[in-house]
């Protein structure tokens, strides 16, 4: 793994060589939380995948938009294939996933597949500044999602994943919605330290396997997309 500026000031920690099939991770809501996606960023690097997981700051007055859209700018120069980017995105991160790849035509950038992990689908999202639309009927650049939920989830419901597929398939939207046996830390190789309110790493067993059978699932995504 090596640790790189990704934009002045902000940091990405790259695992593999990101010129092969390429994966950009984002974490959710708290700010420069790279290491807390270490496991699952670990087990995705073991399949031959590209990895970049990227600091952001969601308290910045843009909430965080100009970081976001900053480590995309560098996976996709970083990258063989700019246009065959998997996003992954963990909760308020998952929800800035969708709004990339949603506002994909606006933004002038294309990714392959998006793959959300517990995702806050009913918040106000960073890079439009505004909550995700619920009519489509208009965006045409129309990349598949993977909505990944833990049925244990007690942070962002597992119907809010359900309720967004709902809306995408409304407009033939490509999507898959997997309910998992975990959490809202494990599904992204993390666990919650309630005493610092912050979330890090897992170390867990049960939760590294999680993480494992998580980081599959993007592999399987990332090896149809570079196909």
């Amino acid at each position: 793994m090596e640790t790189v500026e990704y934009a002045q000031g902000r940091f990405a920690d790259v695992y593999g060589d990101p010129a092969q099939r390429t994966v950009l991770m984002w974490h959710g809501a708290q700010t420069n939380a790279r290491g807390s996606m270490r496991p699952l960023a670990d087990h995705l690097a073991g399949y031959g995948v590209g990895v970049v997981v990227a600091d952001w700051n969601s308290r910045a007055d843009d909430r965080g938009r100009a970081d976001l859209l900053a480590s995309l700018h560098f996976a996709r120069e970083a990258s063989a294939t700019p246009d065959d980017i998997v996003l992954v995105g963990w909760s308020l991160g998952g929800a800035a996933a969708a709004g990339v790849n949603i506002h994909a035509g606006l933004l002038d950038v294309r990714v392959a597949h998006t793959v959300c992990l517990a995702g806050a689908f009913m918040v106000v999202e960073p890079v439009s500044a505004r909550p995700l639309p619920r009519d489509l009927a208009d965006y045409r650049e129309r990349a598949p999602f993977t909505l990944l939920h833990g049925v244990d989830d007690d942070v962002i419901p597992v119907a809010a994943s359900g309720e967004f597929a709902a809306t995408l398939r409304r407009y033939g939207w490509p999507v898959e919605v997997v309910e998992l046996p975990t959490d809202h830390a494990a599904i992204a190789g993390a666990e919650y330290d309630s005493t610092a309110d912050r979330y890090s790493a897992a170390h867990d067993p049960a939760a590294l396997a999680i993480a494992a059978d998580v980081a599959g699932r993007i592999a399987a995504v990332a090896t149809r997309s570079n196909a």
